[in-house]
């Protein structure tokens, strides 16, 4: 595998990621009516990184392949929904708009396990995880958007 081809993907994670801490949970998500199923908090940063290992790991393997252009592709695609559904979820508040962030980020997680698998085996592997992390991810944000149905959003004109 090629280490700088790794940083490169890890990097972008990390961007990713860092939508986390500019619009972190906080008291608003606190007080919102949640499932007996949620994740306690300290899951989601474990879970992250090492969602982030292994796909950055599938990347650096498939980037280096050939006919890798829809997993490249694919990657790509679920590295931007997965940076917009923060700001919208956790930012703006809105939680049934962040369904449709997130059904294209669940789409973009299923085509990357297919076209890895496709390609290489371990690379198809390390999505796993990711597929069904964005899954339950998906049933929180619908069953928490249900659960509030009153729970107003920030009101862009007072920015």
């Amino acid at each position: 595998m090629d280490f700088l081809l790794f940083a490169i993907f890890f990097v972008t994670c990390g961007a990713a990621g860092a939508t986390g801490a500019a619009f972190s949970p906080g008291p608003w998500y606190e007080r919102l009516e949640k499932p007996s199923w949620t994740p306690p908090d300290w899951v989601f940063p474990v879970a992250w990184t090492a969602i982030y290992l292994l796909i950055s790991f599938a990347g650096a393997r498939v980037a280096v392949m050939e006919d890798s252009g829809y997993a490249l592709a694919f990657w790509a695609m679920q590295a931007g929904f997965s940076t917009l559904w923060t700001p919208v979820f956790f930012g703006l508040h809105r939680l049934k708009a962040a369904l449709y962030v997130m059904a294209p980020l669940w789409l973009a997680v299923l085509a990357c396990t297919i076209t890895h698998f496709q390609i290489d085996t371990w690379a198809g592997l390390a999505f796993v995880p990711y597929l069904i992390w964005v899954t339950v991810a998906a049933a929180l944000n619908f069953t928490v958007w249900r659960m509030n149905p009153d729970e107003p959003s920030v009101d862009l004109s007072k920015l």
